[in-house]
């Protein structure tokens, strides 16, 4: 079998050998033989068609390590793994064109009020999850939550009050991870039981608050309306007659599954949780 140097295969690859040299150590393209003594790489000609698949992956933006796993499937596996990829990309680019138009509207005009209501929630216990994530890692988080604690055998509360949520105690980003808490709540007289069911979550008291929401449908499950709403609910605070200070950070409930219903469809408050009526007159 012919063996090619790692420059007559990089041009034939249409890669360099720089590249060449990376996908060794990955374990992406590794040569079909390397000299142990001098640790020259040579290169087989059925090793071009996998070469020029990763060349062109890359040229797609795809990471090298999703790469590797696209390489090592069967062809037609690797076409649905391509596609599935791309339309991923497409979702992303989607979210950073509106947080875009958002950011040029509020650079130029300032952004576009949404409507803000005002409700009463009593004290709860909570079941909680405090996790650091990005925002390529919240819907993994989201998913495992969902699963463990929403499969029908752990008790909740009905109507609004037993809705889960998340408390964003920090920015989350490409950059920065949060931490955000998953919080779910449960009866009272359920916690003995859970406590020992879910030894590593946290269960806790969720004292008696007024909450300012900005109702948000399928269609607005977007970074961009996320900042939109919490931009609301900061100008509302502000202006409003009484002295507000917010009682905790943002919150994001889920009342609707947005899976399988119309884009109209209302799913998810943004929250502000506020003192109850009492506390404020008393301050």
């Amino acid at each position: 079998m012919e063996l090619w140097t790692i420059g007559a295969f990089a041009k034939a690859a249409r890669l360099s050998p720089k590249a060449l040299r990376l996908y060794d150590e990955l374990e992406l393209l590794v040569p079909a033989h390397t000299d142990p003594v001098s640790g020259y790489r040579r290169y087989s000609q059925d090793q071009l068609a996998r070469a020029r698949l990763v060349a062109r992956l890359r040229r797609v933006g795809m990471p090298l390590a999703r790469i590797r796993e696209v390489c090592d499937l069967p062809r037609g596996e690797a076409a649905k793994a391509v596609s599935g990829y791309w339309d991923e990309v497409e979702a992303e680019q989607q979210q950073r064109r509106d947080i875009v138009r958002f950011l040029v509207e509020t650079l130029s005009e300032g952004s576009t009020m949404l409507p803000v209501a005002v409700r009463e929630m009593p004290a709860r216990t909570l079941i909680c999850s405090l996790r650091h994530v990005t925002s390529a890692e919240i819907n993994d988080f989201t998913v495992e939550m969902v699963v463990r604690l929403g499969d029908g055998t752990v008790p909740g509360l009905a109507g609004m009050e037993g809705a889960p949520f998340f408390i964003y105690h920090g920015e989350v980003d490409e950059d920065s991870d949060g931490p955000i808490e998953w919080c779910r709540p449960i009866p009272d007289e359920a916690v003995e039981a859970m406590a020992a069911r879910f030894p590593d979550l946290t269960i806790r008291q969720d004292p008696a608050h007024r909450e300012a929401y900005v109702r948000l449908t399928r269609r607005e499950l977007s970074p961009a309306d996320g900042m939109r709403a919490g931009e609301t609910l900061e100008a509302w605070i502000t202006a409003q007659d009484e002295v507000l200070s917010p009682r905790g950070p943002l919150r994001q409930v889920f009342f609707a599954d947005p899976r399988g219903v119309t884009p109209d469809t209302p799913v998810s408050d943004v929250i502000a949780p506020l003192p109850p009526l009492a506390a404020t007159a008393a301050g």
